[in-house]
C-alpha cells in the first residue's frame, strides 16, 4: 500500500473527517489515506493571519505522518497554507490542494475561475494564481462570503450561493470551476451536473497528484527556497 498523508491545517475535527472522506473517495485501491489535523492553531483558516498561526501545528502533524510511513503529503487548505515551509521541512513531496486544483482545471478547460469562502481570502488566492503561472488562465476569484465552518449549515444556503457565482464565472469566460475550500468538496459533482462545466475540488486533485509522486518515489528539490534548514527548533 502507498500511504498518503492528508493534513487539515486547522483544528476542527468535523472538517478533518469530511476531508478524509473526500480523500478516500479519490484514492486508488492501493492508496491508504492517513488523515490528520494541526495539533494546535485556529479552528478555521480564513485569511493570512489564520494561516500563519496554523503552520507550526500543521508541520508537527505532517512530521508525525511521515514517521508513520507517509510517502507523500497533501495540505488540505485551499490557501496552500505553509506549502513552501512543508516542502523545505519534510523528506517526502508535498502537494497543496489549491495548486493541484488549479493545474487540474487548466487541463479541463482553457480558462477557469475560483469560488472561495470569504473576501479576505481573495488576495491570497490571487497571489497564488500568479505565483503558479496561471494568471492568464484565471478569469476570476469570487467570494461566497460564507465562513468555512458554516458551509454545511443548511441555513447558509452555500450550494445555491456557490451556484450563482459559477454562473457569474461562466459569463466572464470561465470554462472550468475550482472550488476554493476543502470544505466544499462534497458539492462538486452536484454543481458539475447542474452547470455542465467541469468542477474541480482540490482534495481529490491533490490526492491523485500526491499518489503519482509517491509511486515514483519522488522527492522535492533541495535548491533555492526549498533548501532544508536546521529543523531542530522549528516545531514542538
Amino acid at each position: 500500500m502507498i500511504r498518503v498523508a492528508v493534513t487539515n491545517p486547522n483544528t476542527t475535527a468535523a472538517m478533518t473527517e469530511s476531508i478524509a472522506a473526500a480523500a478516500r473517495l479519490a484514492a486508488a485501491p492501493d492508496v491508504e489515506i492517513i488523515a490528520g489535523q494541526s495539533v494546535r492553531g485556529p479552528a478555521a483558516i480564513e485569511g493570512p493571519f489564520d494561516g500563519a498561526l496554523a503552520v507550526p501545528g500543521m508541520l508537527a502533524r505532517m512530521r508525525d505522518a511521515e514517521a508513520e510511513g507517509a510517502r507523500a503529503h497533501v495540505i488540505a487548505c485551499f490557501d496552500d497554507t505553509g506549502l513552501d515551509a512543508a516542502r523545505a521541512f519534510l523528506e517526502r513531496p508535498v502537494v497543496g490542494i489549491g495548486e493541484a486544483a488549479m493545474h487540474v482545471a487548466s487541463l479541463l478547460g482553457h480558462s477557469f475561475a475560483i469560488v472561495t469562502t470569504l473576501s479576505r481570502s481573495v488576495p491570497v488566492l490571487s497571489d497564488n494564481v500568479a505565483r503558479y503561472g496561471l494568471a492568464s488562465r484565471c478569469r476570476a476569484v469570487l467570494a461566497s462570503d460564507i465562513p468555512v465552518l458554516s458551509l454545511h449549515d443548511p441555513r447558509s444556503g452555500a450550494p445555491e450561493i456557490i451556484s450563482g457565482h459559477i454562473e457569474t464565472a461562466r459569463a466572464r469566460g470561465a470554462e472550468a470551476i475550482v472550488l476554493g475550500c476543502a470544505g466544499m468538496a462534497e458539492f462538486a459533482r452536484t454543481l458539475e451536473a447542474r452547470h455542465g462545466l467541469p468542477v474541480v475540488e482540490g482534495v481529490g486533485a491533490a490526492v491523485g497528484l500526491a499518489s503519482l509522486l509517491a509511486r515514483q518515489n519522488a522527492v522535492s528539490s533541495r535548491q533555492g527556497v526549498w533548501a532544508r534548514p536546521s529543523r531542530s527548533h522549528l516545531v514542538g
